[in-house]
């Protein structure tokens, strides 16, 4: 048990530290817990375990010849409360069937409890059958719940799920994180007008979103209707709001081939904007996003490590990181002792 000293100055360095990437790890005793990394996304899980003060636990992954997914759990996890990182990126298909089979590998090995840690959450956009299609199209997040509820996940933590409702998909608890601390605190200390600015959503569905990262920043906000020909091809956008000589923040949950993004930035640019951000959760960047960003007119497009991002730095110095393992190692502990995980916004100081 952590006695209540250790308590108190866990707060303390949490209300201090939780939302920056240079924090200094609380060094909590973690009896009985055992963290393991996937292969998409082995830095994060290193870095979640050095906030935490404990080591990676010890997992093989490798396939077989007929590219069957084979995995080996290199210690002991009887009795133990196992958290498994795998984040839903990279060779998607192949990264959450190899997070299945190691919930089921710990599961049947004795783990006393087993949480999927899924800081992007694999085939969040088919959350639901959309009205142009036929009825016919799967519910795919559905299907994803179903798999790792069976596979023995007691518990599931991730991070801007793309639809709130897929945490009803699951018939066990889900603790959906937020990136928002970290967005608003990057904007304070990266943009020296920021008081000058409007909050930009790029569709209607992010309006939530971009309302309440306004009202903490105390600006205005505007969001951008569009009209879509097919997935990921926009037919039209029709600003609403006023952006003139205004700093126009751009923010969404992610960013795939950044067609969206990239349209909006001209049109804010056109409305009178005197510069562009971008802040993403989740940036993808498949196909022809990063020319696309070296083309477009943004000052910065800011996204999360929930997905390496190494490469796309290397590839665009406009693209920049942070880092949100703290939040992760945070609720990974506040979870391990059984205390409340939502604590880490409504008591985070802005």
């Amino acid at each position: 048990m952590v006695s209540s000293s250790e308590r108190i100055r866990a707060k303390s360095l949490l209300k201090r530290n939780l939302i920056s990437s240079s924090a200094p790890s609380f060094q909590a005793r973690m009896p009985n817990i055992k963290v393991f990394s996937g292969s998409s996304h082995v830095d994060l899980a290193q870095k979640i375990v050095d906030r935490l003060g404990i080591d990676l636990g010890k997992v093989v992954t490798k396939k077989f010849s007929n590219r069957e997914t084979s995995v080996e759990v290199g210690e002991s996890v009887r009795g133990e409360d196992v958290y498994i990182v795998q984040s839903g990126c990279g060779e998607i298909n192949d990264n959450l069937m190899e997070l299945l089979i190691m919930i089921n590998a710990c599961k049947i090995a004795s783990a006393s409890r087993v949480t999927a840690v899924i800081p992007c959450f694999p085939y969040a956009r088919q959350d639901k059958k959309d009205k142009v299609t036929t009825s016919r199209a799967p519910i795919s997040a559905k299907l994803v719940a179903n798999m790792l509820s069976v596979s023995g996940a007691d518990h599931i933590i991730t991070m801007d799920l793309h639809a709130s409702q897929i945490q009803g998909f699951f018939d066990i608890p889900v603790d959906n994180l937020y990136a928002e601390p970290a967005v608003l605190k990057w904007i304070k200390e990266s943009i020296p007008d920021w008081k000058n600015s409007v909050i930009v959503s790029p569709d209607a569905g992010g309006a939530k979103r971009v309302t309440s990262i306004a009202d903490r920043l105390n600006v205005e906000f505007a969001l951008i209707h569009k009209e879509r020909k097919k997935a990921n091809e926009v037919a039209s956008m029709v600003l609403v709001g006023d952006v003139k000589d205004k700093i126009a923040i751009l923010v969404d949950d992610m960013a795939d081939t950044c067609g969206t993004i990239c349209h909006a930035a001209e049109k804010l640019l056109e409305a009178g904007a005197t510069k562009v951000y971008a802040i993403l959760t989740h940036g993808i960047f498949s196909g022809p996003a990063i020319s696309r960003i070296n083309n477009a007119c943004f000052e910065a497009v800011v996204v999360t490590n929930t997905i390496p991002q190494e490469q796309h730095m290397k590839d665009c110095s406009k693209i920049q990181c942070i880092d949100v393992s703290m939040m992760f190692a945070e609720a990974v502990r506040r979870t391990h002792n059984g205390e409340s995980v939502s604590y880490l916004f409504s008591n985070v100081p802005y």
